[in-house]
């Protein structure tokens, strides 16, 4: 790539070269997010065994954006590391990923509304729909900015990432407990 004041180039090659001093952090946060996803198909494979019912609304509503999350963050930096030509690729990818997850924070918040397993608290509103919202929206914002600030937004992106790390661990140990919980209460069994 040439180096010129023309055309942002200066920019452009200084944004580049600061992706290789993230690489060891999207190796961390990939990886993190790749072994939590798998536990999460475990500990659903495990509920489901134990023969705890719950309604495809309450898993789409509680459990299913605990995956997303992960994945969103394995994806991220997936992105991050790869070798691209130029910084707008990947913002542009950021930004469809960002854009998505906002997305389906609303497609989350009405499956929460209309399940009946459980009534959510403040709590589950702030983690399972306004810190992912908080999230995505930084995502959008920093993947328009990434080419023109790189050094900064960086930062913004890995808090952005770090943060669905902790959302879906937060979210994943909140299920567990609850359905360890409920597990292991009695069942109510009326008879006529």
């Amino acid at each position: 790539m040439c180096i010129s004041i023309e055309g942002g180039s200066i920019v452009q090659e200084t944004g580049m070269s600061l992706l290789p001093a993230w690489q060891n952090f999207y190796v961390i946060i990939g990886s993190a997010a790749a072994a939590l996803t798998g536990l999460m198909f475990v500990v659903i494979t495990l509920i489901a065994r134990a023969g705890q019912r719950r309604s495809s609304e309450s898993v789409g509503a509680f459990g299913t954006p605990t995956v997303v999350h992960f994945c969103l963050a394995l994806l991220v930096a997936a992105i991050l590391s790869a070798p691209w030509q130029a910084l707008w690729n990947a913002g542009l990818l950021l930004g469809l990923c960002g854009l998505g997850g906002v997305i389906y924070v609303v497609i989350v918040l009405r499956r929460a509304r209309r399940q009946t397993d459980y009534e959510p608290v403040l709590e589950d509103w702030l983690w399972h729909t306004v810190f992912p919202l908080v999230s995505y929206t930084g995502l959008v914002v920093a993947a328009l900015l990434l080419p023109i600030y790189p050094a900064p937004v960086l930062f913004i992106i890995a808090a952005a990432t770090v943060l669905l790390l902790f959302i879906g661990i937060h979210n994943a140990w909140d299920n567990v407990t609850y359905i360890a919980i409920e597990l292991s209460q009695p069942q109510n069994k009326s008879q006529d």
